[in-house]
């Protein structure tokens, strides 16, 4: 039997990502398999300003549903924790 940790990769939705971005937890979030942070969501159009973490001069604005979220999720010190799935 196969004892190992499944990672589930989710398309992001709105309340999602502004969870995120109001959390101290940093979350595993990619966008065009890079990993990204997430600066701010604009709730009315459905859309992100996102950089890329080794690029953060390269700030864009993207639809929320093109970003997905990894887990587990990490907290700001490095200590990793689990987020409960929906």
């Amino acid at each position: 039997m196969w004892m190992g940790l499944l990672l589930e990769v989710i398309e992001m939705n709105k309340q999602r990502a502004q969870e995120i971005t109001v959390s101290p937890v940093m979350a595993d979030v990619t966008y065009n398999g890079a990993s990204i942070y997430i600066q701010h969501v604009d709730l009315d159009n459905e859309t992100a300003r996102i950089y890329p973490l080794d690029q953060p001069e390269n700030e864009q604005e993207v639809p929320i549903h093109n970003l997905q979220e990894n887990g587990p999720e990490q907290d700001i010190e490095g200590v990793a924790r689990f987020c409960p799935l929906p």
